[in-house]
């Protein structure tokens, strides 16, 4: 099992093209959001803009350089508090810097058989690793798995399952923040 820190040495040390990463969970307990969370739920306006452009200029320079950041987020409406976070001060920032972002919302369509029902990425189409979380939403560790074949299965059938974040979240004006009654 990948820690952490040997996970982001992985990335570091051996992708170079792309990095696929499949999200099942309906909420992730992560420090990397600088309290952005609580924020959000208490109305903030902004994003910490100190800690999210780094991260935003990193996506650029990744598509300037002919990088591939891309996923599925798979997840059922009504939105939950995080999932409206994560849209939209996460995807929506992330896809105008250059990631693709595709929502398959299981309250639309059904989950394509061949998708797997755990989260995962799939970096370089060389190296699936499977994540591992606690029940609230703690990274554990990951897995990298053996069966690649069946990885790229998956996430071809999600991607075909898919839509882009952008279409999804302009049909779905009733889950923005400014929308909802509290």
């Amino acid at each position: 099992m990948l820690t952490l820190d040997e996970l982001v040495r992985f990335f570091d040390e051996r992708i170079t093209a792309s990095a696929f990463r499949l999200e099942t969970l309906p909420e992730y307990s992560v420090g990397s959001d600088g309290n952005d969370f609580d924020r959000h739920k208490a109305g903030a306006p902004d994003p910490d803009w100190e800690r999210k452009n780094p991260w935003l200029e990193k996506l650029r320079a990744e598509k300037k350089a002919g990088f591939r950041r891309y996923r599925v987020r798979v997840l059922r409406t009504p939105l939950n508090d995080y999932l409206r976070f994560a849209c939209e001060w996460g995807y929506a920032l992330n896809s105008k810097a250059g990631e693709e972002i595709n929502v398959l919302d299981l309250t639309e369509r059904e989950l394509p058989a061949e998708v797997v029902d755990h989260d995962f990425w799939l970096l370089d189409d060389r190296y699936p690793i499977r994540m591992h979380y606690s029940e609230s939403g703690e990274f554990v560790g990951g897995e990298l798995m053996d069966n690649l074949g069946h990885y790229m299965k998956a996430r071809d059938a999600a991607l075909a399952a898919a839509e882009p974040f952008e279409q999804w979240w302009a049909r779905h004006p009733e889950e923005w923040r400014a929308n909802r009654t509290v």
